[in-house]
Parts: C-alpha cells; structure tokens; sequence
C-alpha cells in the first residue's frame, strides 16, 4: 500500500539549507559564497549517506529483526541476484534438508527468464523481494523517474510471476540517493539492508565468507548471500553453497531459526 513520505530529520535539515541557499542567492547577494559552500558540504554527507547500506539518514531502514523476532530467536537470511538456474534450486535443497526459510532479493530481467523457477521459490515457503529490474551499478546515480520506473518493473513482473507481490527492496550493493525513500513511499515497498555481509560475490574462500557471517552472530541478524553471482571457490564451487550448509548447522546447534522478513514483521 502507498504511503506518505515522512523525510527523516537529516533530510529535512537537507532541504532547508537548499531552500536558504536559494533565499540567499535571490535576497542577500553577499552571502552567496557562504551558501555555495553550505550546499557543497551538504551534498558531500547526502553521498556519504548514500553509500552506507546500512544507515538510516536517508529513510527508514530494516538492517536488523526487531526485538518480538529476537524473543523468538529468529533470524533472516537474504539471498540476492537471483534466480540463477544452477544455484537456486540447490540453495532450495539445502534450506529444505534444514527446514530454513530465506528471503530471495531477485533481479526482475532474471525473473523474465526463470519465472518457474522464481514460483518454485515461494512454493517451498520463502519469499521473493524486490533487487530492482536492472540491477544497475549506477542505480545510486538514478533520478526519481528512472528509479521509480526500474523498481515498478521489477514489482510488477515479480508480483504477477508468484501471486505475491514483494513487500521489501533492495538496492544494488545497498547504495541509494535521497531520492530511493520517496520513492519507496509510493510503492509501498520496506528498504531492507543487512546487519552483516561477507562480499562474498568477490571472496571465493568458504572459510573466509563463513567467518564474516558468524562473528557475534546473534538472534534478529539480517544475513546476506548471494546465489545470482556467486564467487567460486578454488574447486569451482559457487561459494554459498559450501558456506550454506555449515551456517544452517550452526543455526541449529544456537537454536536460531531462520525466518522470511515478512515472518519475522509478523
């Protein structure tokens, strides 16, 4: 459901400078420099914002579960880049042999190309969100009109593919701009980001991936892989699935239970 943009303080803050800016310009000449420069570093810290996934400066921002999922020693894993046809369904596999549920940020151009595949994934009880339709590295660089319009083509094809329209979004590499929040807003979509990564799109080594996701591991983390991209390992193996199987092993021995975002909300 759409819903009314509520700008966080840094970005109301954000807009009056630029609106004093503009005043002073029109009204006191002599002060110009001083806005100029009011502006600049303005801008500089909206781009610093925009390039913490997990900061919530520029909108509301689920980065970990909230405190009735951690009562529940719940936990979320989101896996991104997908569907791929040679991963995903062993990613299933293994969440299945688990009893896991995970969250599936999925590519809308990919979705075109496996919708079965895209269906198997909410069929075996997980959900699919929303990585937006193009997967741009430049995304963070969209206007307004380019981003809402990649969003909504990824929500459409996602929805009508799976019955089940996405609830949460996800930007490439978690970068955003100002802009993404409104955005949001009018969609009805939840920013979601992680409380832990392990890069492991350019770290081949299980161990290495592995360690970067259990250090402090805790109810209510927000956990993420990726099963569209995944970086080998040294015998060639996409990196989640050796790293998968001892992370749902140890989910099991600290009696965590791997939960959907929308779950976890509940």
């Amino acid at each position: 459901m759409p819903q009314a943009w509520k700008p966080t303080p840094f970005v109301k803050l954000s807009i009056l400078i630029h609106a004093l800016a503009v005043v002073a310009w029109l009204l006191a000449p002599g002060w110009w420099l001083w806005a100029l420069g009011a502006v600049v570093i303005n801008q500089i810290l909206l781009t610093v914002a925009g390039l913490l996934p997990r900061t919530t400066l520029l909108g509301p921002n689920l980065n970990r579960l909230p405190a009735a999922a951690v009562q529940r020693r719940e936990i979320a894993l989101t896996i991104d880049d997908g569907p791929d046809p040679l991963v995903t369904p062993r990613v299933l596999d293994l969440l299945d042999a688990a009893g896991a549920k995970a969250s599936f940020f999925c590519i809308g151009r990919y979705a075109d190309q496996y919708p079965a595949l895209c269906q198997e994934i909410v069929v075996r009880g997980h959900s699919v969100e929303n990585h937006g339709d193009s997967h741009s590295w430049i995304f963070a660089l969209f206007g307004m009109g380019r981003m809402r319009a990649d969003i909504s083509a990824a929500q459409e094809k996602l929805g009508k593919i799976t019955g089940r329209p996405p609830q949460f979004f996800r930007p490439t590499a978690g970068l955003r701009n100002p802009l993404l929040d409104p955005v949001l807003s009018r969609l009805g979509l939840k920013l979601a980001s992680w409380t832990r990564r392990p890069y492991d799109t350019s770290e081949g080594d299980p161990q290495v991936v592995y360690d970067r996701l259990v250090v402090n591991l805790a109810a209510g983390d927000i956990l993420l892989l990726h099963d569209g991209h995944a970086a080998p390992t040294a015998d060639g193996e996409p990196v989640i699935l050796v790293v998968l199987p001892r992370l749902l092993q140890l989910f099991a021995e600290r009696r965590l239970i791997p939960v959907t975002l929308s779950a976890a909300l509940k």
